[in-house]
């Protein structure tokens, strides 16, 4: 049996992902007639009051990714010039809660943000010069390049589209969520391989 806490996906009408929901602002969705259709794997079936007429008890089927009507704010986010935000907790799944230096993976509590180009030499906190990096391996650094400091970066930072970053924030992301949320990511993605090989969020 799921948590209610598990979390259900919300895309537009054509099938681009906007959003995580939980299953009572799904709920409200199909209640105010918002959802256009559903797909994935029921995950909870809600039941409600009884039929003065019929006697029989009303019920509600949520899916794990439900489409729904209407102009989304979110879809500014689906734009070639878009950028999340960024933060701890997103840049950390996207690197696998994996040191980009030593390779080894830690807990959040043992990660930190390292600029690449430190910021003390104009680097940016921009998705494309951070990495993740435990604190050991942050505090070797300090304010050098990588080069400076001889030490060798282990992936090249990138900054994750809307599908991607949809993704990076989920939480228990099931497996038919993860297949959609996989088909609108660029070809190219470092995470398909991530994915590939069954690593858990």
């Amino acid at each position: 049996m799921l948590p209610l806490n598990q979390q259900v996906l919300r895309t537009d009408l054509a099938g681009m992902p906007l959003e995580w929901v939980d299953y009572r602002a799904a709920a409200r969705l199909y209640f105010l007639g918002q959802v256009a259709y559903s797909c994935g794997d029921q995950l909870f079936l809600l039941r409600g009051g009884i039929n003065a007429v019929t006697r029989t008890q009303s019920q509600l089927g949520i899916h794990s990714i439900i489409a729904t009507y209407g102009i989304h704010h979110a879809l500014s986010k689906l734009q070639d010039d878009y950028v999340p935000p960024l933060s701890n907790r997103t840049l950390f799944q996207r690197d696998d809660h994996m040191c980009m230096y030593c390779g080894q993976r830690f807990s959040s509590r043992q990660l930190s943000r390292d600029h690449v180009r430190p910021t003390s030499k104009g680097g940016e906190d921009h998705w494309n010069n951070v990495v993740t990096a435990c604190v050991r391996c942050n505090n070797h650094k300090a304010g050098r390049s990588p080069e400076d400091a001889r030490m060798e970066l282990l992936a090249v930072p990138f900054t994750p589209t809307h599908a991607e970053y949809i993704y990076l924030m989920g939480r228990n992301v099931l497996a038919d969520q993860m297949q959609f949320l996989r088909a609108h990511f660029p070809r190219t993605s470092p995470l398909h391989r991530r994915i590939g090989r069954g690593a858990s969020k």
